[in-house]
């Protein structure tokens, strides 16, 4: 039975209003070359990267062409041997025995060995391949031009991804090339069930961005819904993923994400085979996954990689890290702050001893030391990379020992601190470990003025907040909360592959099974072939 996905009535957002911009109404090109061209160059401006080679046919110059391309946008070989040899070679053309419509027409369907072309009858439609690297080719006579594509811009090499490394995997991830990325999930996923559906989206960047699902498996509702929000979106230019994610994700105040990013090809191709919709888009190496749950950002493409017990014992580590990264600072104020009773009489004795010379609160104490931390975590990624670690890793040695010294700080709070931001490292997304770092402040601040009692309302009203959370109509906590016993076997821990039948219930598509059952290895008494085991 195919499950509904809850949408909600807010999702049902009404139609906005036209953007009103600059750009004029379309306007069908003219038989005049001369016209055309000066259309062309009146709209861009006259900028000098657009070339425009003018060539005569015919004894007497019986008929004029043109050949109009973006000099940094084409590839220069192409473009030579392609076209400009072919054409300014030609006998037919050189005699100037066709002319105009016929000439366009013989070009078309003869002269141009190029992989790609199309015929524009606007201007505007002339201008977009030209801005995309197509090279186009205009004939006196003749109401339509001709795109050939050649583009062949400059690119950066496939390398292995920066933001999520592994040590057992595939060593390559996206680059800012968009065509580059889609056929690195063609390579993987080698099925005509896979769906790529091409956007342009800013009115002045004209971002290409493709939609990419597997067919059967993906939930037709959801699909639908991401269509609809990226149809509607009417804004100047896009020019990183988070543009798409902040303008397609659920409403609503929340610091936790809903859309997972990643730029690992593999991992988005694990998430189509698990019913996810990715969307690529040109210029960032980074793709979106969506929908997206709360435990699919403590998921590592690594934890299927490696033996299912390891993955489970680190995946666990994982969510231990990610309530001492929330909670450890705050309940260290809670603590010694109201609650002192619930130390032992040996550690309560130490930490006094040790906060005896420090002037501030806890409060004041953490909140210094957090804030510093961020400063020297966000001065180490801006300074240039072969000074940044080193001044991270020495400011962060030296201030904390001199801060120490000084009577500011005391070494339990650096300790907290210190392990704190250990933790914080252990989670595989940084969407969702940045999110904590918002809510340890505010756990901080709730715990120096209400104590265990203020920390655990918080946690009660965070929960009740994560359950309320959609993705594309998913439940943000699913599959516990609406719980679904048969979907936690790759949750907190991961069980053997043999055993993992069904795919997530994220995944609503036809196609619910994903392998067949009784994949269970058998146990030999004998290797196959001796004589123990009965093969004479």
């Amino acid at each position: 039975m195919k499950l509904k996905l809850p949408f909600r009535d807010s999702f049902r957002i009404p139609d906005p209003d036209p953007v009103e911009t600059s750009v004029p109404a379309p306007r069908p090109l003219s038989e005049s070359l001369e016209d055309n061209l000066r259309e062309l160059s009146s709209r861009i401006g006259g900028s000098d990267d657009v070339v425009i080679r003018r060539l005569a046919y015919g004894g007497s110059a019986a008929y004029k062409m043109a050949v109009v391309y973006i000099d940094g946008l084409i590839d220069s070989e192409t473009l030579n041997q392609a076209l400009l040899k072919t054409l300014m070679n030609n006998d037919t053309l050189k005699s100037g025995s066709v002319q105009g419509r016929e000439a366009y027409q013989f070009i078309k369907d003869a002269e141009l060995p190029v992989g790609s072309v199309a015929e524009c009858l606007t201007m505007e439609t002339a201008m977009a391949n030209l801005f995309e690297g197509h090279t186009l080719i205009w004939l006196d006579g003749s109401s339509a031009a001709l795109s050939a594509d050649t583009s062949g811009w400059e690119k950066r090499a496939i390398n292995e991804p920066t933001s999520q490394g592994v040590i057992r995997g595939p060593k390559e991830g996206f680059t800012e090339n968009l065509r580059t990325g889609t056929s690195m999930i063609r390579r993987r996923l080698k099925s005509p069930d896979l769906r790529i559906e091409q956007y342009k989206i800013g009115q002045r960047s004209s971002t290409s961005l493709a939609l990419i699902y597997m067919d059967g498996l993906a939930s037709e509702e959801v699909v639908t819904e991401v269509r609809r929000r990226l149809n509607r979106i009417q804004t100047d230019a896009i020019l990183e993923s988070n543009y798409i994610e902040e303008l397609i994700q659920d409403g609503g105040l929340t610091p936790f994400p809903t859309i997972q990013n990643t730029e690992r090809p593999d991992a988005v191709a694990g998430g189509l085979l698990e019913g996810q919709v990715a969307i690529l888009i040109d210029g960032t190496p980074f793709a979106l996954l969506a929908p997206s749950t709360f435990f699919s950002f403590f998921q590592s493409s690594e934890d299927f990689y490696q033996r299912y017990d390891i993955a489970s014992f680190l995946r666990l580590i994982r969510f231990t890290a990610f309530f001492v990264s929330m909670m450890l600072p705050a309940m260290y104020i809670a603590v010694t702050t109201f609650h002192q009773e619930m130390l032992p009489t040996t550690l309560l004795i130490s930490l006094a001893a040790q906060r005896e010379g420090v002037p501030f609160p806890a409060l004041v104490e953490a909140l210094m030391m957090e804030l510093t931390f961020d400063v020297l975590r966000e001065a180490g990624i801006r300074m240039p990379r072969a000074i940044g670690p080193a001044i991270s890793i020495v400011g962060a040695l030296v201030l904390g020992q001199a801060a120490v010294q000084a009577g500011l700080v005391s070494a339990a709070m650096v300790i907290v601190v210190s392990f704190t931001a250990i933790s914080n490292f252990v989670i595989p997304s940084l969407a969702i470990a940045n999110s904590i770092r918002l809510i340890r402040f505010l756990m901080m601040l709730i715990a120096g003025t209400l104590g265990l009692f203020g920390i655990m309302s918080f946690l009660m009203a965070l929960l009740i907040h994560m359950a309320s959370l959609r993705s594309f109509g998913v439940p943000y906590l699913s599959p516990l909360a609406p719980m679904k016993l048969r979907y936690l076997k790759d949750i907190l821990i991961r069980v053997p592959l043999w055993n993992m039948t069904m795919r997530p219930s994220t995944s609503t598509g036809k196609e619910t099974r994903r392998q067949a059952p009784g994949q269970k290895p058998e146990t030999r008494s004998s290797a196959p072939g001796s004589k123990e085991g009965g093969n004479e």
